[in-house]
């Protein structure tokens, strides 16, 4: 008796065991979407405790939508015939002019004057992605290897103070550099030389503007980089110095990648900006250097939008500006992703 009833127990505790097993595993997902549930706050008490917050974002929120996207609606335009004085009121003169379809765009495409603009426009890009890109993140790398504060903040000042300056003031300065009765044609002269006039000469004028916008940009555009190289340990150098590392061999192997990511998200977004290349910089030089020069897609659109008045060509334009601009934002999005980068968005 005694030797049959030890497994009968033994099978009735194992048993047992295994209820609460069995009880578990049957129960599927809903356990853990309970837990995962009690874990979260409901929108209610989620919108109490950050109402601040959302309060504070809803004066930025009006004006991104008065001043970004209602605007969009009127792209509707670039399909008609806009007539801007069939109405006083602009909303009831778009609904009084009459559709043309793609007639707007068929325009474009048969226009010379805008392939040349557009031609424009990615050299100057080109140039200012190849010669401006990476004197901010060069910048960043010197101020970064500084080593005494007070020499590191007079140095960002002064590289900082050109970005404050208007277009017209820029302009000016180089024009009293590099014109023709600038100081350095002058000087020429007094030395016996032929002078000379960078400003209206068309074959050097895009290196001139990228000259500007280095002038200007390049020093404000370090401080994301420099925001970027604060946030590496000290303990990276250190143990890298201990290890043997040069000053060189710590920036291949630890500075620059910490740009890295960085350095990503600027270029998706400069790539998505290609199409913008200096409105005001350019029309104030457009006299001096000539059309053929300076016409990028920036001025061509204000030309043909507020001098000539057609303003569904000029909208038709712009459209497409926008349209090539995402595709060129979500190309290079991608391509951050399959170097392994998040870029302006995650996959």
């Amino acid at each position: 008796m005694s030797h049959s009833t030890v497994p009968r127990r033994t099978t009735e505790a194992q048993t047992a065991a295994k209820i609460p097993a069995q009880s578990d595993a049957g129960a599927g997902p809903e356990p853990r979407r309970e837990r995962k549930r009690a874990g979260r706050l409901s929108r209610r008490l989620r919108f109490r405790r950050d109402r601040t917050l959302i309060l504070m974002t809803v004066p930025a929120l009006l004006l991104v939508l008065v001043f970004n996207y209602i605007p969009i609606l009127g792209n509707v335009v670039a399909f008609q015939d806009y007539d801007p004085y069939l109405s006083e009121n602009g909303f009831v003169a778009i609904l009084e002019s009459p559709w043309t379809g793609f007639h707007q765009f068929e325009r474009i495409f048969a226009d010379s004057a805008f392939r040349h603009a557009v031609q424009n426009t990615f050299v100057l890009f080109f140039l200012q992605l190849v010669l401006y890109f990476p004197i901010p993140i060069l910048l960043a790398l010197l101020i970064n290897s500084v080593v005494r504060p007070r020499v590191r903040a007079v140095a960002q000042a002064i590289m900082y103070l050109p970005h404050f300056f208007s277009w017209v003031l820029v302009v000016t300065v180089f024009m009293q550099i590099f014109g023709g009765a600038g100081i350095i044609a002058q000087t020429l002269r007094q030395h016996g030389y032929e002078g000379f006039d960078l400003m209206t000469d068309p074959e050097v004028f895009k290196y001139l503007v990228t000259a500007q916008t280095v002038w200007k940009d390049a020093g404000w555009g370090i401080i994301v980089f420099l925001a970027a190289l604060s946030s590496v340990s000290n303990d990276l150098y250190e143990a890298a110095a201990m290890d043997g590392a040069g000053r060189w061999r710590r920036m291949w192997h630890i500075t620059l990648p910490a740009l890295r990511p960085v350095i990503a998200l600027l270029l998706v977004l400069r790539v998505g900006d290609a199409l913008t290349v200096g409105f005001e910089q350019l029309l104030l030089q457009r006299q001096a250097v000539g059309v053929e020069a300076s016409e990028v897609l920036d001025t061509y659109v204000w030309w043909n939008g507020i001098r000539n008045q057609d303003f569904s060509y000029a909208a038709a334009a712009g459209l497409i500006k926008g349209v090539v601009g995402l595709a060129l934002v979500l190309t290079a999005n991608k391509v951050a992703h399959l170097m392994g980068e998040q870029g302006v968005y995650k996959k």
